[in-house]
């Protein structure tokens, strides 16, 4: 009997959005133009999964995101289409979960009920805080109000499952605005809260012009505090950074710290597939796309594709790699993941353990790989004992 793959996601990029955010390191691209070539990014996109079709080999696709950039741009005409044209090549799990990033600010009650009728059953409302100073520090096109809005907007279209990104430690931020941020997102009863701490990316302006950011003890301050409030409203920390109502958890995001595979199509997307061989062999690859939205349109006619590079995961980085993501939860994941994800035995594993176990930096559960309090606190240390072991 064949031995049974990880599950598989797909992610979908959208590059563009209305203004680059001086903290963001993605691949996002202001237009150039006022009108996005939609019919022509969604030809891509489907030349680009047809591409990879023989990679999913009948496999069945339990969760898809549509990240960016800003999602929320495009047309719910384009996503109609594209979510029909993406059934006819692979089969979509009865209970799929489809997540669309929307910004305030982009989104209007007629585009949610269009987005809904689309299939997507998931809004992510990039919202990052309700403070009038924060918002322009942060060059957000939004204000509390449009922000506001748009949730009941989702939620009057029919959406039952919403997250709000909020993000702490920013410019000139205050351990009492920080809550009163989540207070506002509470206000608004979400399902899921993604709650980030703002730090300073390569390659970002605020990397080359740093703004005043609040002191060491402020933060750990924010961090506490924020950390009670949500659990006193009943949201569960699963993940560093992400809480969710019973039941809310990011199904998508989860497959990525448990390490499942995916598949990455659109204009820098990233994917992590599986095979595995006759011989019983596993075969773990990262791939990754063309990443500027013109020469990824300009590779639609291409016979080389889209495809701009790909790195298979060796035996040697493999507990490191799946270690990156199941220590991200809370919980933790159970050994038996790791095999059933890798296709190795729990002891490859358990050997690069051995000195984070010793300095108390991991759970001492035999059936689970999970980071002790503390090992949450310092997970890049914990992370870099692994690399090293």
């Amino acid at each position: 009997m064949a031995k049974p793959l990880p599950p598989l996601s797909l992610y979908i990029h959208t590059p563009w959005c209305v203004r680059k955010c001086p903290y963001c390191d993605f691949n996002s691209h202001e237009p150039q133009s006022q009108t996005l070539p939609e019919a022509a990014y969604l030809d891509a996109l489907l030349k680009d999964l047809d591409g990879d079709l023989a990679l999913a080999a009948g496999r069945e696709i339990h969760t898809i995101f549509i990240g960016g950039g800003t999602p929320s741009l495009l047309s719910p005409a384009f996503y109609q289409r594209l979510f029909k044209e993406i059934q006819r090549r692979l089969a979509f799990s009865s209970a799929i979960e489809i997540t669309l990033e929307a910004n305030p600010g982009t989104t209007e009650q007629e585009r949610f009920i269009g987005y809904r009728e689309a299939g997507i059953t998931r809004l992510s409302l990039g919202t990052q805080s309700f403070q009038p100073a924060q918002l322009e520090a942060l060059g957000r096109i939004h204000g509390a109000g449009e922000a506001i809005s748009a949730v009941g907007q989702a939620r009057a279209a029919g959406f039952d499952n919403i997250n709000i990104d909020l993000m702490h430690g920013l410019p000139g931020q205050t351990p009492e605005l920080a809550l009163a941020d989540i207070d506002q997102a509470l206000a608004l009863k979400p399902d899921h809260l993604s709650w980030y701490q703002l730090t300073l990316e390569p390659n970002t302006a605020f990397h080359s012009q740093p703004p005043v950011l609040p002191e060491e003890e402020a933060l750990w301050d924010i961090q506490e505090m924020g950390h009670q409030r949500l659990e006193q409203a009943g949201f569960s920390r699963y993940e560093i950074s992400a809480y969710a109502t019973r039941g809310r958890q990011s199904r998508h995001n989860l497959n990525y710290w448990q390490f499942g595979d995916y598949l990455g199509i659109g204009a820098g997307a990233h994917g992590k597939l599986t095979a595995i061989d006759s011989d019983g062999q596993w075969h773990i690859e990262r791939r990754w796309k063309t990443r500027q939205p013109e020469a990824y349109l300009r590779r639609a006619d291409d016979p080389r594709g889209f495809l701009a590079g790909k790195q298979p995961i060796s035996l040697d980085e493999l507990p490191l790699e799946f270690a990156m993501n199941a220590l991200r939860l809370t919980e933790g994941v159970k050994l038996s993941t790791w095999s059933a994800h890798t296709g190795q035995a729990k002891e490859v594993l358990l050997a690069r353990l051995q000195s984070a176990l010793k300095k108390g930096l991991l759970m001492e559960m035999p059936e689970k790989l999970r980071a002790s309090p503390q090992g949450l606190l310092f997970l890049n240390e914990l992370l870099t004992m692994i690399s090293d072991e």
